[in-house]
């Protein structure tokens, strides 16, 4: 007679919470390289994409390691959710998380575009063009798109936080402030992308320490 099969539920790692931490870096590192060579609010010349294609080269190779990381960090935070996440609220902010991965990866992908224009295109007026639109695409991205995903996946995140309560009220409306200020002010500046990963890291430090891998003070727990 066979032995019947046992399964074990699957748990998330304790560590897992790192990814957020792994996003923070690499995506902040990946914005800088970007933006400190795009120049922002127009194309002023394509003389640019040869001096910075290193930095646009680099910032591609970064950017889906970022992604990866993000993905876990979605996870993990879909686990702390503890059975009680309301499906509205998860889908937005699952389809705002997705959305803001997509955007991003497609900036960059502008932005590899335009390190290699210096090269394979060889007409210069050609090469002026192309950059010009590139560079309005990839700070449309950037800044239109994908700045305000990454409020929408704020907002619905704070919203099933203070339903659940799995988080504490100051992190919840320190979301709800911080998401709402992005959203209205995000076609002001391509910085302002820097927001996101520094409120990613700080929700990662949060679970860290529910999770026991790090000490927070209890006033911050």
């Amino acid at each position: 007679m066979s032995t019947p099969l046992q399964f074990h539920r699957l748990t998330t790692p304790r560590a897992a919470a790192a990814a957020g931490v792994l996003f923070s870096v690499l995506f902040t590192a990946s914005l800088v390289l970007l933006w400190t060579t795009v120049p922002e609010g127009g194309a002023h010349g394509s003389q640019w994409t040869v001096a910075g294609s290193g930095h646009l080269k680099t910032a591609a190779a970064l950017m889906p390691f970022a992604g990866i990381a993000f993905l876990w960090f979605i996870g993990v935070v879909r686990d702390g959710f503890a059975g009680v996440e309301d499906k509205f609220f998860s889908t937005v902010f699952l389809g705002a998380g997705l959305l803001f991965l997509a955007m991003v990866f497609a900036t960059t992908s502008v932005g590899i575009g335009l390190a290699h224009s210096s090269t394979d295109v060889t007409d210069p007026g050609a090469r002026a063009e192309v950059v010009a639109f590139a560079t309005m695409a990839l700070t449309a991205l950037g800044k239109t798109y994908a700045l305000r995903m990454a409020a929408v996946f704020m907002i619905s995140l704070a919203t099933i936080w203070l339903k659940s309560g799995v988080m504490p009220h100051w992190l919840v409306w320190t979301t709800y402030i911080t998401a709402v200020v992005v959203l209205v002010a995000a076609d002001t500046s391509v910085w302002l992308m820097l927001v996101f990963p520094v409120w990613v890291l700080l929700v990662s430090v949060m679970l860290l320490g529910r999770s026991g891998v790090i000490h927070l003070p209890d006033a911050i727990e």
